[in-house]
């Protein structure tokens, strides 16, 4: 697969169930509400998300307590940058608990406070195709990427790059220079880490 056709693939099978799924957090009553199913990890049928699966449950309620206690904190960010920032600062220290696990509470949070990542953050299986594409760190601009990568945003490209890991090691860098430097729930090809 060439890069546009891993681009338009993801288009195809995964994004209308990722917004589906930041939806269910964005229209959730209260920040309190949003902040529990975050927490928890719950998806729109009440299901734990593939991701946390194997976390305990008492740590995730942990990590709700904590995130609940800095509701106003979390509503008053700036960007999702300031509320990724919170949301690791108060329970990434949580044994257990992982930067992926960080990062998708954090953006269900902020689908909840309209606050999008405008940043590719870099953890588990996103690590993989984003190393494969020469990028390293923690976090990077979007525009470092080829072109067809052009067509999504920020949260699509993480989901991207961590589903099609195996395509870019594998080679589906044809047709684009070297750049400088998980799925969707439902789905039958998920992000596995």
């Amino acid at each position: 697969m060439t890069l546009d056709e891993i681009v338009s693939d993801y288009i195809r099978e995964y994004r209308a169930d990722a917004h589906a799924e930041m939806r269910f957090f964005e229209i959730q009553r209260s920040s309190s509400e949003a902040i529990h199913k975050a927490a928890l990890c719950e998806l729109p049928s009440g299901k734990r998300h593939p991701h946390q699966r194997r976390i305990p449950r008492a740590l995730l309620k942990r990590a709700e307590v904590r995130l609940q206690a800095i509701r106003r904190k979390l509503s008053n960010a700036d960007d999702f940058a300031a509320l990724h920032r919170l949301v690791d600062e108060e329970i990434g220290s949580i044994k257990g608990l992982g930067a992926l696990a960080v990062y998708d509470i954090a953006h269900r949070i902020g689908a909840h406070f309209a606050k999008a990542p405008d940043r590719v953050y870099l953890h588990a299986g996103v690590k993989i195709g984003a190393r494969a594409l020469g990028i390293r760190g923690d976090s990077f601009d979007p525009k470092m990427l080829p072109n067809p990568f052009a067509r999504l945003v920020p949260s699509e490209i993480e989901d991207c790059l961590c589903i099609y890991k195996a395509e870019l090691v594998g080679g589906a860098r044809d047709n684009f220079r070297r750049a400088p430097g998980c799925g969707v729930a439902g789905r039958q090809r998920r992000c596995v880490v």
